[in-house]
């Protein structure tokens, strides 16, 4: 089933993709636009190990009622970010960035910040 719904002002179609396997370019690739694609799993474990299977981690969802599940997957996820239960809501001062090819560094918070600094170590002996 696809499914396509017309944003506001028609800037731009969201679209869910859904019955999708594992190797399938739309799983296997990062897309910067508003697309789902929605895989079916049976286990936590088959979850983790679809989430991580691809090269990117940019910034994983997860939506439960029972917050040990939610906390467990979390640790498990190879993201730069984890969200239970919302969607962009982590304050500035929290640092942002992917995993893997998703990115390189954070930016936000003393992470970001570190960024722009210059480490230098002098040793000496006179």
């Amino acid at each position: 089933m696809n499914v396509t719904v017309d944003s506001l002002m028609g800037q731009f179609v969201a679209t869910i993709f859904d019955d999708l396997k594992p190797d399938d370019r739309l799983v296997q690739e990062e897309i910067f636009g508003p697309v789902l694609a929605v895989q079916a799993v049976e286990s936590e474990d088959e979850a983790i190990e679809v989430a991580n299977g691809t090269d990117f981690g940019l910034v994983a969802g997860i939506f439960t009622r029972d917050t040990g599940k939610a906390r467990r997957l979390a640790k498990q996820l190879d993201a730069g970010q984890i969200f239970i239960n919302q969607w962009f809501s982590i304050g500035i001062e929290v640092p942002f960035g992917g995993n893997k090819k998703s990115g390189i560094g954070r930016e936000k918070g003393m992470e970001g910040l570190r960024s722009y600094c210059k480490i230098k170590a002098v040793g000496e002996k006179f």
